[in-house]
């Protein structure tokens, strides 16, 4: 999920979201087995966003009455900058880990703190899973898969039909598709729409750095690891701040409070939409359902964001939390996740099942949302996240930030985001 947000996630901060995660268990550590000695086992799992956990928890608890699962959600950029302390202390992980495909390379470097999955025999997996996915948690030797992938991101744009329509903008998924070809048109709409209705069209510049980077060949790093700032993310940010100059962004946090009430109070009219963003969108404004729906990304295709479930060595219950983990990311589940909450199997054989590939989304207008992220899922090629991946977006998110709130001219901006991306990557 989510988010990064990147699953923002929550993903979903998929942009800048900080809250410290829950500490999970500490005690001894433990590369296989449980120490439960067949009584009570409770079992943590630290995530952000909405991964759909909290009614498969009580269907887990009443099928195995001897589990008790702690959920700890927590903000997308802490989740995950804590586990990395929890492992070099080496103690305090949790039983499951979700991280993000933004912060899988830093953590697969790291196999030797995580549980091998194919020693539980988890290859039996490989072949159900997106060629590509598979390998975004595999080491670079091929021994150690360190985990499961949960959901990939595709991306789609979410827009409020009654805002477009006040503003005399077209409403219907294919038109307002049709609107924006590109994201120089994207931001000509913007334009139209903020100048109609004195309100802005977009709720954060960052929401819009991330997807478009998410369609450039190389992101932040290339496969050598070496920062490449002046290819795809050049062309986010200036993309980015072209938006924030016009007057577009509604300079909101994602995940905060102001982000939250945005989605029914209007503050934007428009967003991008990663599958798992539905859920938090239904979730934050339930009242608005019927008025979102959803249509294509400009410039066609990209991902941004799509999770894994990891087991850190330190956990007490490993036998137990990878009994779990298979059951998380069985079909079952997987279907009643994207139902529930819009995160996209990763598994893309549950694409054909009917459940996924007929339903369509109520709350968002009925939008057919079964072929719209796995038609982008099966076609993506996704980039190489470097080692320090989300350091560096986060690093280059927080001077986005500055732009948006006044304290840094535009015209310096991307000198101070290639600074502090170095910085970044040379942590």
């Amino acid at each position: 999920m989510r988010r990064s947000w990147t699953h923002l996630a929550r993903v979903v901060a998929v942009g800048a979201v900080s809250l410290v995660m829950v500490a999970a268990c500490s005690g001894r550590s433990t590369t296989g087995g449980s120490d439960s000695a067949g009584g009570q086992v409770t079992l943590k799992i630290n995530f952000w966003g909405d991964f759909g956990l909290q009614d498969l928890k009580a269907r887990y608890e009443a099928e195995h009455p001897n589990v008790k699962i702690q959920l700890n959600s927590g903000e997308y950029n802490a989740q995950h900058e804590d586990l990395q302390k929890k492992l070099v202390a080496g103690n305090g992980a949790p039983d499951i880990a979700a991280i993000d495909e933004g912060f899988m390379v830093q953590f697969r470097s790291q196999s030797d703190k995580f549980v091998n999955l194919l020693d539980k025999g988890a290859g039996s997996y490989e072949s159900k899973y997106l060629p590509w996915k598979w390998k975004q948690s595999l080491s670079a030797d091929g021994k150690t898969q360190i985990g499961l992938g949960t959901d990939v991101g595709g991306l789609a744009m979410c827009y409020r039909t009654d805002l477009f329509k006040a503003a005399g903008l077209p409403t219907g998924r294919d038109q307002v598709s049709a609107l924006w070809p590109t994201w120089d048109r994207f931001i000509e709409v913007g334009q139209q729409y903020t100048a109609t209705t004195r309100k802005k069209f977009i709720d954060a510049g960052t929401n819009l750095f991330n997807p478009i980077l998410g369609q450039q060949p190389v992101g932040f790093y290339d496969e050598q690891d070496q920062l490449r700032m002046e290819q795809g993310p050049k062309v986010a940010f200036d993309y980015t701040v072209k938006a924030v100059g016009a007057g577009l962004s509604a300079n909101l946090v994602s995940f905060q409070a102001d982000w939250d009430k945005g989605f029914t109070s209007g503050a934007f009219a428009v967003l991008a939409c990663p599958a798992w963003m539905l859920g938090h969108i239904k979730d934050t404004a339930p009242g608005t359902q019927g008025k979102w729906d959803i249509a294509a990304v400009p410039g066609g295709g990209g991902n941004w964001g799509g999770s894994f479930l990891t087991l850190p060595k330190q956990g007490k219950n490993v036998d137990e939390a990878y009994k779990l983990l298979t059951w998380l990311v069985a079909p079952e589940q997987q279907i009643e996740i994207f139902k529930k909450v819009g995160n996209l199997p990763s598994q893309p054989a549950l694409y054909a099942d009917p459940a996924i590939a007929d339903f369509k989304n109520p709350f968002f207008n009925d939008a057919p949302v079964g072929q719209i992220f796995p038609k982008m899922a099966q076609g993506l090629t996704p980039q190489y996240l470097g080692r320090r991946n989300g350091p560096t977006r986060v690093a280059v998110e927080n001077v986005i930030r500055r732009v948006e709130n006044k304290s840094l001219k535009s015209d310096a901006a991307w000198s101070e985001a290639v600074k502090e991306a170095e910085k970044a990557a040379k942590s």
